[in-house]
C-alpha cells in the first residue's frame, strides 16, 4: 500500500520540521539527505530515526512500493534520482512551501512574522501556550531548548491541541501563502529585501490573517497597518513597567503581573509581550504566561552562554542583520564597564552588499569607544555570487568612524587573536547566521582563552 511520504533533503531545517510533524501524527515517513550520505549532520539523522522515520541514501532507493508522495526542498534538482524515479512512477510531488502552507491552513495557527525575533518569539509563545494547558504544536527555524531536552531536534513538535505556532519567513516570499487564524507582526526593517518590497509582503500577509496583532512600538509596522490590533509597552490593553535588565536575565511587569525571564535585553521583553498578547487571544492568563516564561529554555544560537574563562565571557548569537546586531549590542552593554569584543561573520556576498551601509552604521553607533569589532571573511555557502565586497569593506569603514575594528582573511587566526586581546571582564560575542560551524567556532574561541 502506498502511504509513505518521502522527504528529499530531510536534514534541512524546514524539511525536518515537516517530517517530524508527519511522523508524530502517525503517518509513515521516510527521507534522505546528501549530508547524511557524506557522514554529516548525523545527530539530526539519529533524532529522525528515533521518531520512526526511515532514512535512505539519496540514490533513488527511498522511492519504492510504499511511497505515495515525494516532498522536495528548494535544494533538490530535477535530475535528482528520487525526483526522476517519482516522475517515472507518477507519484505526487510536493514542495516544502506547499506542505507548510497546508499545515498552517488546517490548524488554528498563530503565524509569527517580522524581520527580527521570529524564532525567539515563537519559542516563547510555545512555552506560554503549554503553560496555559493548550497542548500547542510548533514549526520553526530555531531549535527550542525545551524540545531538545525531550530528545528532539527542537524545530518541531506535534502537541495534543489544535493550535500551531509557526515561524512565517518573509525571505523567500512564501509567507503570503499562509492563511493563519492569528498573525503576529513583530517588526519591519531592511534585511533580505528592501522596505518597499517587505511592506508589500506584510500587507498581503495581513490580508490573509483572521486577526492580526501588530507591535505598536515598531514604527514601520504600526504605520503600515494602522487599523490592526496593537500591543506595545504602553499600547492598547498592555502596559510594561518595572523593567530591570541584566546581562542574562530580565525582570518586568505586564499589567502589574511580575515576570522573570532568563533572557536579556529590551528586545526579548518585546518578544515576551508579543507572546503574551497572542496567547491572550486563546484565553491564557498573564499569570500562566509568567510561569511558562520563568523557565524559558531559549533557542539554539540565540544568546547562548558558551562559557567563562578567567573573567572573560563568551556568547554565541545568531545576530546577522542590522536590527538584530543593534539589539544585541544594546543588550550586551547592560553590563556596565565591560568591554565588548564583537566577532561578526557576515553571510552571503549579496546580502552583505545589500546591507553594507546599515551594517556599518549598526557597529559604528552600537559599539563603545573601548570595544573592538573583529571580522573574518564573508561566509560563502556556494553557488554563483558576485564577490566584489569583503568583510574588510565593513571593518575599514567602522574603523574610519572612530571605532576599533580589525579584519582577518583566515578565520582560524581569530581565536588566538582574541586570546591576546581579551582581559578579565571582557565579553566576547560571536555573531552570524547560516554557517553551521559558528557554534563550534565560538567554543574554539573560549578554548583559546588563556
Amino acid at each position: 500500500m502506498r502511504d509513505t511520504i518521502h522527504f528529499s533533503g530531510v536534514g534541512g531545517v524546514g524539511m525536518s520540521a515537516l517530517a517530524q510533524v508527519a511522523a508524530m501524527e502517525g503517518r509513515p515517513v521516510s527521507g534522505s539527505d546528501r549530508d547524511f550520505d557524506r557522514g554529516r549532520n548525523l545527530g539530526v539523522k539519529t533524532a529522525l530515526e528515533k521518531l520512526g522515520i526511515k532514512i535512505y541514501p539519496q540514490d533513488g532507493s527511498g522511492i519504492n512500493a510504499a511511497t505515495s508522495e515525494l516532498a522536495l526542498s528548494t535544494a533538490i534538482e530535477d535530475t535528482n534520482p528520487e525526483v526522476v524515479k517519482a516522475k517515472e512512477l507518477g507519484l505526487k510531488i510536493s514542495h516544502r512551501s506547499e506542505l507548510l502552507a497546508a499545515q498552517v491552513n488546517r490548524f488554528e495557527t498563530i503565524a509569527v512574522a517580522g524581520t527580527s525575533g521570529k524564532s525567539t518569539a515563537a519559542a516563547m509563545l510555545f512555552s506560554v501556550l503549554e503553560a496555559g494547558g493548550l497542548g500547542p504544536s510548533i514549526i520553526t527555524g530555531g531549535a527550542l531548548g525545551v524540545l531538545k531536552e525531550r530528545g528532539l531536534i527542537g524545530n518541531a513538535f506535534r502537541g495534543a491541541g489544535n493550535i500551531l505556532v509557526v515561524e512565517a519567513d518573509e525571505s523567500d516570499g512564501t509567507i503570503v501563502r499562509y492563511k493563519p487564524k492569528t498573525g503576529l507582526l513583530l517588526n519591519i526593517s531592511k534585511d533580505h529585501k528592501d522596505l518597499e518590497e517587505l511592506n508589500k509582503i506584510f500587507t498581503e500577509f495581513a490580508g490573509h490573517c483572521g486577526r492580526l496583532l501588530v507591535n505598536a512600538d515598531d514604527a514601520p509596522s504600526a504605520a503600515l497597518l494602522p487599523a490592526a490590533e496593537k500591543f506595545g509597552f504602553g499600547s492598547g490593553a498592555w502596559k510594561v513597567t518595572d523593567i530591570k535588565a541584566g546581562l542574562f536575565s530580565s525582570e518586568f511587569k505586564i499589567n502589574g503581573v511580575g515576570f522573570s525571564l532568563p533572557a536579556p535585553g529590551l528586545y526579548n521583553i518585546e518578544n515576551a509581550l508579543a507572546a503574551c498578547a497572542a496567547a491572550s487571544v486563546y484565553g491564557v492568563s498573564l499569570e500562566a504566561a509568567a510561569a511558562g516564561l520563568k523557565n524559558f529554555r531559549g533557542v539554539e544560537r540565540r544568546f547562548v552562554l558558551v562559557g567563562e574563562k578567567n573573567g572573560v565571557t563568551v556568547i554565541d548569537d545568531y545576530a546577522h542583520n542590522p536590527a538584530k546586531i543593534s539589539a544585541l549590542l544594546k543588550a550586551l552593554h547592560q553590563a556596565p564597564g565591560r568591554r565588548l569584543l564583537a566577532v561578526y561573520q557576515p553571510h552571503g556576498f549579496t546580502p552583505t552588499r545589500h546591507l553594507k551601509a546599515e551594517l556599518i552604521e549598526s557597529f559604528a553607533s552600537g559599539l563603545n569607544e573601548a570595544d573592538i569589532l573583529i571580522m573574518p571573511q564573508i561566509y560563502y555557502a556556494g553557488g554563483t555570487a558576485n564577490k566584489n565586497i569583503s568583510s574588510r569593506d565593513i571593518s575599514d569603514a567602522v574603523a574610519a568612524s572612530g571605532r576599533s575594528a580589525v579584519y582577518y582573511e583566515d578565520r582560524a587566526e581569530i581565536p588566538a587573536a582574541v586570546s591576546k586581546l581579551a582581559r578579565p571582564g571582557d565579553i566576547v560575542a560571536v555573531m552570524g547566521a547560516r554557517d553551521a560551524t559558528l557554534a563550534a567556532f565560538a567554543a574554539q574561541v573560549l578554548e583559546a582563552l588563556p
